[in-house]
């Protein structure tokens, strides 16, 4: 196996697999022991965003079938932290390097029609693949939890399971961070299609987003991982220089703002979905993001099915079968912190301006990230540290991450004026009315982490005068402006 395939198959970052009931419910297949295990205790730092890797045996002791896979995150206490606080970036466990069960912030369910499980063997291989994604400076600790529903081997129910196995369809496979990035503005009507309207988005090489059916089988279940600003995901099957439309899993937000945060649920296929595929028929994956309200960066597009052979389906060139799904679950509890009120902060745009910074050298116009705070213009300051700095048209301003030795990463990220309201899982947005990104300065393994492998950016040169606020996408209680004059 090739070291970039590998990394991909561990990293599969916020990879929830989605062939998923509505919340609350029960096991499909009768007879299913419902079994509860814990991985930790995870010992979560200040500002953490890190991936880590590690073995588990928390798992059946017998062979048998898993029907039923709903991860979650604890607290010693029990409760399950805000997802504005920290939250389950993602969890992917992987059997014998096969990605097959995961999670991301949504927290979807893995629930396989009735007749059908993945085959489990207790000498398989499980690796966790997990990011607790801590969006404060304070410590903490969590426990991740997985509750399964499991049919033994030697079960009279288990004689009625048809094995399933789990195809990733993505939008960018084969990538070891399989990320894109969705620019306001970009697209048509307010929204993106990846990667149908990007520019050149495989270079030279083949599409990422497609899969050659290696073997005839039947599809029996999908449904699609989205970022914030995530519209739907779609699923199409080629075959012979035709072109069908499977199944569109739609992005449901309970969130009041819109398509701006976790608050969100996907459609997925129904109980009796069945699509005969035959082999060499080429599936193919798109994700449509909202371009019209922000920014959306390191975003992905994942649509897994499951695979199963042997049984009947539906021939999608003379059937249709791209009905409406249904979702995943409904509002939870840990979303309720949507932000956007009064924080008491300032209104940079009304502040006196700070220093002016001068000079040829970046270093003389330069601004350290250190503690969690933004040196100079962090609207959390008071007196002249909390005033946004200038600088002149042409030059540029230069941020550095001073907390980078505690693997600690920060962005400066474009954010609507006056960007001062409190934090929530709705606000702050990369809604700038000029857009910027740092990318998350600091060092990490390429393809392992979303590390830009550096910790110092600088602003655009060509910014006109004006007042600029931003904020850091990892921890957005951070909030800082400077202003640009002629």
């Amino acid at each position: 196996m090739g070291t970039l395939r590998r990394a991909y198959l561990l990293l599969l970052a916020a990879a929830g697999l989605c062939l998923l009931a509505p919340a609350g419910a029960q096991a499909t297949t009768p007879g299913a022991q419902h079994l509860h295990y814990e991985f930790g205790p995870l010992h979560i730092q200040p500002g953490q965003n890190t991936i880590d890797f590690s073995p588990t045996n928390n798992r059946p002791t017998v062979p048998g079938y898993i029907t039923r896979f709903a991860p979650n995150i604890r607290r010693a206490d029990g409760s399950v932290p805000p997802v504005d606080v920290i939250h389950l970036h993602h969890a992917v466990w992987l059997i014998n390097f096969q990605p097959t069960f995961a999670a991301g912030e949504e927290k979807t369910t893995a629930d396989l029609p009735s007749g059908f499980g993945w085959r489990y063997r207790p000498t398989d291989k499980w690796l966790l693949n997990y990011m607790i994604h801590n969006l404060t400076p304070q410590s903490d600790t969590v426990w991740i939890t997985y509750d399964i529903d499991f049919v033994p081997a030697d079960s009279p129910a288990a004689a009625g399971i048809t094995p399933v196995r789990t195809q990733w369809m993505d939008v960018q496979y084969g990538h070891a961070y399989p990320v894109f990035d969705v620019a306001r503005g970009s697209g048509t009507h307010g929204q993106f299609t990846y990667p149908d309207q990007a520019k050149n988005p495989y270079g030279s090489g083949p599409p990422l987003n497609q899969w050659t059916v290696d073997k005839d089988g039947v599809l029996v279940g999908t449904a699609g991982h989205l970022h914030p600003g995530g519209l739907r995901t779609d699923l199409w099957l080629t075959r012979d220089g035709r072109k069908v439309h499977l199944f569109q899993s739609a992005a449901h937000y309970f969130e009041p703002a819109g398509a701006v945060s976790w608050d969100v649920a996907m459609s997925a296929t129904r109980p009796d979905w069945r699509v005969a595929v035959k082999k060499g028929d080429v599936l193919s994956v798109t994700a449509t993001y909202d371009s019209k309200r922000a920014s959306w960066y390191e975003v992905m597009g994942i649509m897994p099915v499951a695979v199963a052979e042997g049984v009947p389906g539906v021939d999608p060139f003379t059937t249709p079968v791209d009905r409406p799904g249904v979702l995943t679950h409904g509002h939870l509890p840990e979303n309720n912190n949507h932000g956007g009120a009064n924080a008491g902060l300032p209104n940079p745009v009304k502040l006196l301006s700070g220093p002016v910074l001068r000079g040829r050298a970046a270093s003389r116009r330069s601004i350290d990230i250190k503690n969690f705070v933004y040196g100079m213009g962090d609207l959390g300051l008071s007196g002249a540290r909390g005033r946004p700095p200038v600088i002149r048209r042409g030059q540029s301003l230069r941020f550095n991450n001073a907390d980078w030795p505690r693997t600690i990463y920060h962005t400066i990220t474009a954010c609507r004026a006056p960007c001062n309201r409190t934090t929530g899982i709705a606000y702050p947005i990369a809604d700038g009315k000029r857009q910027f990104d740092s990318a998350e300065l600091g060092y990490g393994p390429r393809g392992l982490t979303a590390a830009s492998n550096r910790v110092s950016w600088s602003t655009p040169v060509n910014l006109p005068p004006g007042t600029y606020t931003y904020f850091c996408r990892i921890h957005p209680f951070m909030r800082g402006a400077f202003r640009v004059v002629r």
